[in-house]
């Protein structure tokens, strides 16, 4: 299979060149002649990035594939320029053990639009009572190199403990969801004038910055490597910075909702702004903004979290936490990030493709573009803009908070392995 990237701009720099990709390798970069029977996508000057890597995917398959599947949540990740994710353990049956994250792998190895990696459940059945079969998860297909009980925390410092002294053995990362749930009881908001004006029970946002406290001391004393998910304090930010210092092997995520949205939405009443951890403030969004450009937040992850009409379109305190996140994540990141100059192209490749992909330890995702590189490749039109409709998206569910936004830069074709996936806001 031959392809011919013409006139792309490989991380927007430099003038157009072409990209030759033979085998799912690329081969050249410059001027290239167009071979007898290839493929052709015309970039027109567009921007060449490695495709990206969601470390944060509700896939919902098995037991709620009335919100997504595999199938539909593979599409909208290859529409939103991604070649692989990391689907949550959070299923029915839950993913704890190699039977069900086997058949996550080996479904998304069918489907094939991006590359899924299903990440396994730390503790059985997301109790927090005991650790979860992590060898053998590690071991069989799909094997397994992240764990997380994420929407829950692993709460007891005991397990939390174990479970990082283990996947030191296994070359794995723990993903923390950061929540001292006994500081969340009833919680509803951001704990601040918006939740008080509103009348919703207050969410501190020292529920999470305890969390990722406690987290990176034990990471340090195991020597593992710990992954705080969906940062949103700028006190985590804080905690982050000095753990790093120390030599703690800590990574974070942000997603793109809590680089964009304040709580100032909640105002609405409208559920679709509910989410776990809940939106916060500006200045918390001020400083997110800025420890992404730094690395002191390493990557984003979209936290995609399909739901239900009946589960958001209700009152708020018995509204699903969760938001869509897939087919809109370059879009608010260049709205955050490069529109406010905090991030230029190359860097914009390091927080979406080549940071995920190596905390995911995927060696063949994040690379450069190169020659002799595997052509897992985003094509973006940073001067295109669109209007986001949640019932157009290809996701099942259509919970997305900017319903109706103007967003710039378009994903306009994705290629895995030198196949394009999508193309001009189509599957291929």
């Amino acid at each position: 299979m031959t392809l011919v990237i013409k006139g792309a701009r490989p991380y927007g720099e430099g003038d157009p060149v072409d990209v030759l990709v033979e085998d799912g390798v690329i081969t050249a970069i410059g001027a290239v002649e167009v071979p007898d029977g290839a493929e052709v996508l015309d970039a027109a000057g567009q921007v060449l990035l490695p495709g990206f890597v969601d470390l944060h995917t509700h896939l919902r398959e098995p037991g709620r594939e009335d919100t997504e599947t595999i199938e539909t949540g593979s599409a909208a990740a290859a529409l939103g320029g991604y070649t692989a994710v990391f689907a949550m353990a959070n299923t029915d049956p839950v993913a704890d053990n190699s039977l069900v994250v086997d058949h996550v792998w080996r479904r998304g190895q069918e489907i094939g639009l991006v590359d899924v990696h299903p990440v396994g459940a730390v503790t059985v059945g997301l109790k927090g009572e005991k650790l979860a079969e992590l060898g053998t998860m590690a071991k069989g297909a799909a094997q397994v190199k992240v764990f997380s009980d994420d929407g829950l925390c692993v709460a007891d410092p005991l397990l939390m403990r174990r479970a990082l002294e283990y996947s030191t053995a296994l070359d794995a990362v723990i993903a923390q969801h950061a929540e001292e749930p006994r500081l969340t009881v009833g919680a509803q908001a951001h704990e601040g004038e918006q939740a008080a004006r509103l009348g919703y029970p207050g969410w501190p946002a020292s529920a999470e910055e305890s969390i990722v406290a406690r987290d990176c001391l034990l990471a340090q004393h195991a020597k593992a490597r710990l992954h705080v998910c969906h940062v949103s304090t700028a006190g985590t930010v804080d905690v982050l910075r000095w753990a790093k210092a120390r030599g703690t092997k800590v990574s974070a995520e942000v997603t793109p909702h809590h680089l964009l949205l304040t709580d100032e939405r909640l105002a609405t009443y409208d559920p679709v702004n509910k989410v776990n951890p809940p939106l916060r403030t500006g200045g918390d969004i001020e400083k997110l903004r800025a420890a992404l450009a730094e690395g002191v937040i390493d990557c984003v992850a979209t936290d995609h979290a399909p739901h239900a009409v009946q589960d958001k379109d209700t009152e708020w305190s018995a509204a699903r936490p969760g938001m869509l996140g897939l087919q809109t994540a370059l879009s608010v990141v260049t709205e955050t990030m490069v529109k406010t100059g905090l991030l230029d192209w190359r860097g914009v490749a390091r927080v979406l493709s080549e940071r995920p992909a190596a905390i995911g330890s995927l060696p063949d995702h994040g690379r450069p573009i190169e020659a002799g590189e595997p052509a897992n490749l985003a094509l973006v039109d940073p001067d295109a803009g669109w209007t986001v409709r949640g019932a157009e998206l290809a996701s099942i569910s259509a919970n997305t908070p900017y319903e109706g936004m103007r967003l710039p830069g378009v994903v306009t074709a994705t290629v895995l392995r030198g196949r394009i996936t999508a193309r001009e806001g189509k599957i291929c």
